[in-house]
Parts: C-alpha cells; sequence; structure tokens
C-alpha cells in the first residue's frame, strides 16, 4: 500500500480532479443534497397533506391527539459535522484503505462547503473520543481536518463502540446540523438506537465505507484473515465453496441489517466502496435525495424511493 499523501497534496489533487466538477454538477441540487440542516424552531402546526414527515413532532402529536409538524427559520449558512470512525478496522482494503477512502471523501464535502461559506467541525474516535475540531470555515480549516485525520497513527486493536462516538457529539453538538457519520459500522452492538436519536435533532447522513472483500472472498486458497479489532487470526481454506457461500451469506444478512438499522433511524446511507468511484456515488446519492424530495410531495413512500436508489446503485 501507497503512504497517504500530506494533507495540501491531498487537497490539490481532489479540488483538480473531483471539487471542481461536482461544484458545477450539484450547482442545481445543492439544496436538495445538503437540506435543511441550518435551521431553527420557529413553530408548530397541525400536519397538512404533502408535508414532509420527517418534520412531525412526535411528542407533540402524542399530547395532543393530532400530527403536528415542526416550521422552521432557515439561516444563511449552515455548520457540517464529520464524526469520523478511525478505528482499526478502517486500516484495511484491497486497492486503497478504507482510511483513505474516508480522507478523500471528507476532503471533497470539506471544501465544497467551504466553498459555499459554511463552517465545519469533526469528532475523531479511535478507541475513544479523543480529537474534537471545533467548527470553522476556509480552506485553512479543510487543511487543518485532513492533516489530523492522516498524521493519525493505526488505532490498536480493540472492539469499536461506534455508540460512544454518537452520544459525544449527541451532547456537545449546540444547535441543529449536518453531520456525516463516516464509518464502516463495524461496530458492538447499541448504536442503532442513538443514531436514531442523533437523527431527530440533526440532518444526519451515514456515510458506510466498504471492501469487496468484506461481501465475497474470492477463490485462491488458504487465506489468514485477521480481525482488526480483536487481533485474532484464523487460516481458511478459501478453495472450500461451501465457506464462500456461508461467508457470502452472513455478509448479505450483515447488510440487509445495516439497511434496516438505517431506515429505521430515518437517515440517508451513502455507500462508498474501496474499488468505487467518489465522484459517481455523490452525484448518484445527490440524485436520489432530489428525487425522493420530489416524490415527498407527490405521497410517494420514502422506503420506495429508497429502494429503487439501492437497487441502482448496486448495477
Amino acid at each position: 500500500m501507497s503512504p497517504l499523501p500530506d494533507a495540501e497534496a491531498l487537497l490539490l489533487r481532489l479540488e483538480w480532479t473531483v471539487i471542481r466538477r461536482l461544484d458545477g454538477l450539484l450547482h442545481g441540487d445543492y439544496r436538495s443534497f445538503f437540506r435543511g440542516p441550518g435551521l431553527d424552531l420557529a413553530d408548530l402546526r397541525e400536519y397538512q397533506h404533502h408535508d414532509d414527515v420527517r418534520h412531525i413532532d412526535w411528542n407533540v402529536t402524542a399530547r395532543m391527539q393530532t400530527p403536528h409538524v415542526r416550521e422552521y427559520n432557515e439561516d444563511r449558512d449552515l455548520t457540517a459535522w464529520f464524526l469520523l470512525d478511525l478505528s482499526a478496522s478502517l486500516d484495511f482494503g484491497t486497492r486503497i484503505k478504507k482510511q483513505a477512502v474516508s480522507a478523500e471523501f471528507v476532503g471533497v464535502l470539506a471544501r465544497l462547503l467551504t466553498r459555499h461559506g459554511n463552517r465545519i467541525g469533526a469528532l475523531c474516535y479511535g478507541s475513544q473520543v479523543d480529537t474534537v475540531i471545533p467548527a470553522r470555515s476556509g480552506r485553512l480549516q479543510v487543511l487543518h481536518l485532513l492533516r489530523v485525520l492522516l498524521a493519525r497513527p493505526v488505532t490498536r486493536p480493540a472492539p469499536t463502540q461506534l455508540a460512544a462516538l454518537l452520544a459525544h457529539a449527541a451532547r456537545i453538538l449546540p444547535r441543529r446540523a449536518l453531520v456525516f457519520v463516516v464509518s464502516d459500522f463495524i461496530s458492538t452492538p447499541g448504536w442503532e438506537r442513538v443514531l436514531g436519536r442523533l437523527a431527530m435533532r440533526h440532518e444526519v447522513i451515514a456515510v458506510r465505507l466498504s471492501d469487496p472483500l468484506e461481501h465475497e472472498l474470492p477463490d485462491i486458497g488458504m487465506l489468514l484473515l485477521e480481525d482488526p479489532e480483536s487481533g485474532e487470526q484464523l487460516f481458511v481454506d478459501t478453495h472450500d465453496k461451501s465457506f464462500r457461500h456461508r461467508f457470502a451469506g452472513l455478509a448479505a444478512e450483515r447488510e440487509a441489517a445495516l439497511r434496516t438499522a438505517f431506515a429505521e433511524a430515518g437517515v440517508d446511507a451513502l455507500e462508498l466502496s474501496t474499488e468505487g468511484d467518489l465522484m459517481d456515488a455523490l452525484l448518484r446519492f445527490a440524485d436520489l435525495r432530489a428525487l425522493r424530495s420530489r416524490m415527498s410531495g407527490s405521497g410517494v413512500p420514502s422506503h420506495l424511493v429508497s429502494a429503487a436508489g439501492a437497487k441502482e446503485g448496486r448495477r
């Protein structure tokens, strides 16, 4: 594996190869991609046909016995936070490591946001939340974030407690924000409910990092597998067709469980693969959010839009 570049070199490369192109292509869909983050609660009113169901205030609805929705005053600028899972399992990848994909995503989104005058901050998790970068604007803030991200050593093997990262964010984020949870979501259970609670206050996007080898093993004979979060090693025979089939089945079950967790938490999921193209993934995601925004006003169930987008993303 080649070493990660320095922050300035990485940002320059991304600005020339991805950011400038995306800035133009996303211009019309900018508000669909970054919808509704910089908002202050203005009023509550009864739900009306074509209202966005995500704005329903369930506490008021329960008290009044009639659906009520929240109305917001929109700020000119928004604040975005990156919740960065930098645990040991991100030090893996067949072509490039998941850690490198994470850094590229953060560089692209952070620069897109700051080019429009918005502020960005970050929480970094290794085996605990060990770094908080306060939200600021400008290119220097993007470089600072990338330097912190690229300079981190590989975390020692330890079980990931993603719930701790999400709960920490819920405690310290003072106002409604756009929140990117950047992780492979390989974690001990319990993060799902915390993610849902975080999404009740903030606009949350789950950025899921993965590698093809996590879904299906090739037929390459004896292979040494190591759990990066426990250090446990195991020799497996990938010539064994039944073993490969069981592995793929378990991976498919995990995929289904993740999709269900994201849907129940009410968050959109952006899938990024170490073998994929970052710009293509971002454009597909922007198209899906724009489609969902249009269809939410026409009464089409959002889960059908999500299912269509997931099917398109797997092609």
